[in-house]
């Protein structure tokens, strides 16, 4: 049997190479740390899921509501083409989602076993704490090795290695229900992340079976455009030719607009002569620039700003000076900044567009069927000026909102909130 002193001394050594602990202790909050960073972009991942899964919904109840006439085949080759290309998206997000997840459970597997080894250690270190300390346990062992002490200072060291000894007995009892509280914790997180892994990849087959379905009705749908493709070239150049031709008009408005400003100052500007009031409202419109809210409360971007190729048909460019959004029947352009009514310009079909100014920045709503302010009207953020117009042969209701500086055009996604 140990006697007491030989244990203390025992004890005393493994005190004293407690730095193995604080290795593993190192390692296992590394571990932690890694899991925190993937789960903050497992966190991003999701976000980015269930907005491209929105999107989807969005896309559907806006665009998809007209019957299949050979009138629309184009306008639904376009719709069904943005669709495919975000459930593309989403399912690339769900893949890397999916990824995570596996790598999440993986680490928490090292962790586990981390912290189930330690555990091991830490029982069969304090049971043989336990057995040596009652071979020992008696108060004349204590006493004896106290008084065989061969000076004060060795009798002082010797109680303070008793003293440790008791504590660290205790503490290896509190760690062992700690570790073992970490472990139990570690399988249900395991066991929640497994189940969300699971129900990913269920999530993964429903989407790719949607697109493969798509994507046959896509190759049909192609090969009927192909076989009109000379017509439907020459309706998109007729249309690009419109809305240029209600472009050039609109900027002459502007024009004539910052020309009648500058007249009692009698000098020739580029920009609005602004009141003070005004140039506060301009400098307020630009602090809010990436957060200005939409023109309209619900919907889907069907054309975005600048140069781009034609979603269907080769060869052909468009050039968009705006946004168009996809919205519900019946919806109201609203009004992305606070000011005031410039003009209200009647466009082709008996359609209106209302120009809102902001100082030296221009807001433009074009394709309403009416309109609900007059021009000098001062106006507010979110304020609805007109219902939208909703195309009788393809069933969609499009706004096309145009900003301007002056009489340059501005980039709308640069400007308004991306939710």
């Amino acid at each position: 049997m140990l006697s007491f002193s030989k244990l203390l001394k025992i004890q005393e050594l493994k005190i004293s190479n407690k730095f193995n602990w604080n290795f593993l202790l190192v390692l296992v909050l590394a571990l932690s740390f890694s899991l925190t960073g993937n789960a903050q972009n497992r966190q991003d991942l999701e976000k980015q899921r269930k907005k491209l899964q929105q999107e989807i919904q969005q896309i559907n109840s806006l665009l998809f509501k007209s019957k299949e006439k050979e009138e629309n085949l184009l306008s639904a080759l376009n719709d069904l083409n943005k669709r495919i290309r975000v459930r593309a998206r989403l399912i690339e997000t769900i893949n890397e989602e999916t990824k995570q997840l596996g790598k999440e459970i993986e680490d928490n597997e090292r962790e586990k076993e981390l912290l189930q080894k330690k555990l091991e250690v830490l029982k069969k270190d304090y049971a043989n704490m336990v057995v040596q300390s009652y071979k020992s346990k008696t108060k004349q062992s204590r006493l004896m090795f106290l008084l065989s002490s061969e000076s004060f200072m060795q009798a002082y060291k010797r109680l303070q290695y008793i003293r440790q000894f008791a504590d660290y007995r205790e503490q290896q009892g509190k760690e062992i229900i700690a570790e073992t509280l970490k472990i139990e914790n570690l399988n249900d997180l395991l066991k929640e992340t497994k189940a969300q892994k699971e129900a990913l990849l269920a999530e993964n087959k429903k989407e790719k079976d949607n697109i493969h379905r798509e994507k046959n009705s896509q190759e049909k749908m192609v090969k009927s455009v192909k076989d009109k493709e000379k017509k439907y070239t020459a309706q998109i150049r007729q249309k690009q030719r419109e809305e240029k031709a209600i472009d050039q008009k609109i900027e002459k408005l502007i024009r004539d607009a910052i020309a009648k400003s500058n007249k009692k100052g009698n000098v020739k500007s580029s920009s609005f002569e602004l009141t003070p009031e005004a140039k506060k409202l301009e400098k307020d419109f630009i602090s809010n620039k990436g957060k200005l809210p939409s023109p309209v409360e619900r919907g889907v971007i069907v054309r975005h700003f600048g140069k781009q190729s034609h979603p269907t048909l080769k060869g052909i460019t468009i050039e968009s000076n705006g946004v168009f959004y996809a919205t519900e029947k019946g919806a109201n352009a609203r009004v992305i900044f606070n000011g005031k009514v410039l003009a209200i310009q009647v466009i082709p079909g008996k359609k209106k567009a209302v120009l809102i100014q902001h100082g030296n920045y221009i807001s433009v709503y074009k394709n309403l069927d009416n309109v609900k302010v007059n021009k000098g009207d001062l106006v507010s953020t979110k304020q609805e000026i007109g219902k939208i117009h909703t195309d009788k042969t393809t069933g969609k209701t499009i706004l096309a909102f145009v900003l301007f500086k002056e009489i340059h055009r501005q980039n709308p996604e640069e400007w308004v909130y991306k939710n």
